[in-house]
């Protein structure tokens, strides 16, 4: 396969081995979304959920080439905690590639939801005087550490700079992710909202190192009619952002989560190394490549690959419920789902 190439015997291991043929590559991915879109899905067109990030506009990009601009929609939808540079950057993908876009404000159906208060109400439990003008994000242990669990820290800074940190019991850990995950979800509603008005597929973004650590959340982010560069490690799709015209600032953009009001980068929230070392990892363990090659190719230590490794078995462990369809007593196959699945 083009996106993931095998590396050849007695071959050094390195961040070459990840690169791509990028004319190749976006072609097959661009047929392959008419074939998905058009063909199987019977839809028209597709939704972009725009974040100003790469992957979303990679995604976009490959969707104004599989159907031409007129026939993508990005939707910009930015909340009380989001980035202004997000919704710039967004705006500058739409007019970079020529698309219509549309801005969404979703913090009023949050706050009526109760995202904002149900979140704050947790961490007051942790902090009694957190409120207005304070901010917060949630860290997580770095699995370099050599932890045989990972641990969570709330950090939060009040309105005159004042941070203050502390480890989260998991009662508390559960509902500020819980309340933090209506973001993702009340975005793909409004998704879904303009795809049945337009009769388009919804389009996912994750990539390949996404996907596989269960980095999204379930019937949110997760949720898709198809999803273009799951198969592509982060480093390919960055690769195909120069292929495809990206804006140059946002493949200079550091990976962020966008999600909490303090500033807060993957690594931090999730994954145990910036994204280049991550894909690395993640190569070798795939491809069997011994941890000595890896190391060397990241810049690490026999030891702390192992460990990335170990940490990326736990994930995939842990995120298995966020990959499984609804559950059922008997298995049901109809003849609607065969002809999808030809």
């Amino acid at each position: 396969m083009l996106e993931d190439p095998k590396p050849e015997a007695n071959a050094t291991f390195s961040a070459q081995s990840l690169r791509l043929d990028g004319s190749s590559a976006t072609k097959r991915i661009i047929d392959s979304i008419r074939e998905q879109v058009l063909s199987r899905l019977r839809r028209r067109g597709a939704v972009v959920g725009l974040s100003g990030g790469i992957d979303s506009s990679v995604t976009a990009a490959l969707c104004v080439a599989a159907f031409g601009p007129a026939n993508v929609l990005g939707v910009l939808m930015p909340e009380q905690d989001s980035d202004p540079e997000s919704l710039r950057l967004g705006r500058l993908v739409a007019d970079t590639f020529g698309i219509r876009h549309v801005i969404e404000d979703i913090a009023p159906a949050l706050a009526a939801s109760g995202c904002y208060e149900r979140r704050d109400s947790a961490i007051r439990q942790l902090f009694p005087d957190y409120g207005p003008g304070w901010s917060c994000k949630v860290v997580l242990s770095n699995a370099l550490h050599g932890n045989s669990y990972n641990l969570t820290k709330l950090v939060v800074e009040s309105p005159t700079q004042e941070r203050r940190e502390a480890r989260m019991p998991l009662a508390i850990y559960q509902a500020v992710v819980a309340a933090t995950n209506m973001k993702q979800r009340t975005r793909k509603q409004i998704e879904y909202y303009h795809a049945d008005c337009l009769n388009y597929a919804v389009s996912g973004t994750p990539n390949r190192l996404e996907y596989d650590q269960g980095f999204f959340v379930k019937n949110g982010d997760g949720a898709a009619d198809f999803k273009p560069i799951a198969h592509l490690y982060k480093s390919q799709v960055y690769q195909l952002a120069e292929e495809l015209g990206v804006p140059a600032e946002i493949c200079a953009r550091p990976p962020t989560t966008d999600t909490w009001s303090m500033a807060q980068t993957q690594e931090e929230f999730y994954f145990a190394l910036p994204y280049q070392k991550m894909d690395l990892c993640l190569y070798g363990l795939e491809h069997g490549i011994p941890a000595a090659d890896v190391a060397r190719a990241a810049g690490l230590t026999e030891a702390q690959v192992e460990l990335v490794w170990k940490d990326i078995h736990s994930k995939r462990k842990a995120t298995r419920y966020l990959h499984a369809p609804p559950l059922l007593v008997e298995e049901l196959v109809s003849e609607p789902e065969k002809a999808l699945s030809a």
